[in-house]
């Protein structure tokens, strides 16, 4: 099964990147390639809040601050585009290093207020100070070479999703926030320090998407605080991870490939129903938390295990038990 996987993943891979060479329409490009960033923005949100447990309505904020920081030093600090694009992901890793100080502590509800109120105040911040151009936004040095842009988010998108697997698949570190999401008095009962284990995976779910948003603005030339830093793209990630299955890689990459194929032909037909879109987006997270739970990923592979288990196997043992032989010796992590 894990020879299968790995095969597919290459054929996919193989596909995406000799995709340029076939598609030469500019138009079909540039859409492959939001489409692509979508996929990175669902999985690096899906760290905090399908392994870890915690919503977090503040991610377009981290997007929004990488966007404006490669912004700021390219164009008030005449820093070229790769010496200012990691300082993207460090300024949005910064920001929720000190955010989470405060808003780690809570849980549930009070943690989705919290950081989304975190995202409002820095939006209106980035409308308030004259280095981020206010309200009439920024204007960048147009680059343009949408085959450059494609692959460069293709690049980081992939390497994200590697670097997220191994950590989050391979690793101690993803049970360990598992352990946390499904019982987090039992995880310090076990040994671990939900408080440090917390702040990593939300650092390390703000690091690519501030280096995605800084991406983001050099591709499209003019950022604003209501595109790059209203909540639309929480909104979205949200229902890209919900409804492709939280908890799992591929269940966001599956929700960002479906959700966006379905704005790109909604707002090609639609534009004008700018409410509309809201209403459904927000009417695919109720069916999905009512009826799928799961989400689409989790779903499919869980009837298909239902379906090939036999009858007087017993269930797999619980998260939480399973995780105890492995979290029990690491005090202090």
């Amino acid at each position: 099964m894990k020879n299968r996987g790995a095969t597919i993943l290459a054929i996919i891979g193989a596909a995406l990147l000799i995709l340029p060479l076939v598609v030469h329409d500019t138009f079909v490009l540039r859409v492959l390639t939001e489409g692509v960033m979508w996929i990175g923005l669902a999985i690096a949100f899906d760290v905090i809040a399908g392994y870890t447990g915690y919503l977090n309505f503040g991610h377009g904020a981290f997007f929004g601050i990488g966007a404006y920081t490669i912004g700021i030093l390219m164009m008030q600090a005449n820093l070229p585009f790769w010496a200012a694009l990691p300082a993207g992901g460090v300024a949005a890793a910064v920001v929720a290093l000190i955010a989470g100080i405060p808003t780690l502590r809570l849980k549930g509800a009070y943690f989705a207020i919290a950081t989304w109120a975190l995202s409002r105040a820095i939006q209106q911040l980035a409308l308030n100070v004259e280095f981020t151009g206010g309200p009439d936004g920024m204007r960048l040095e147009a680059f343009l070479n949408p085959q450059f842009f494609y692959y460069l988010m293709l690049i980081t998108v992939g390497a994200t999703f590697a670097i997220l697997w191994y950590l989050l698949e391979r690793a101690p570190f993803g049970l360990k926030l598992k352990a946390i999401r499904e019982d987090e008095e039992g995880a310090k009962a076990l040994g671990l320090n939900p408080t440090k284990l917390k702040m990593q995976s939300f650092i390390l779910s703000a690091l690519p998407t501030g280096i995605l948003g800084g991406i983001y603005a050099y591709w499209i030339t003019f950022i604003d605080p209501s595109s790059t830093l209203g909540d639309l793209v929480s909104d979205q990630a949200v229902v890209m991870v919900v409804f492709g299955g939280m908890g799992t890689l591929f269940g966001p990459a599956l929700g960002a490939i479906l959700i966006f194929a379905f704005k790109t032909i909604f707002w090609a037909y639609l534009s004008d129903f700018q409410l509309l879109y809201l209403i459904i987006l927000g009417a695919l997270i109720a069916i999905s938390v009512i009826f799928i739970p799961n989400g689409l990923w989790g779903t499919m592979f869980k009837r298909k295990a239902d379906a090939t288990r036999p009858q007087h196997q017993p269930e797999p043992a619980s998260e939480p038990a399973a995780l105890s032989a492995v979290a029990a010796p690491e005090e202090g992590n």
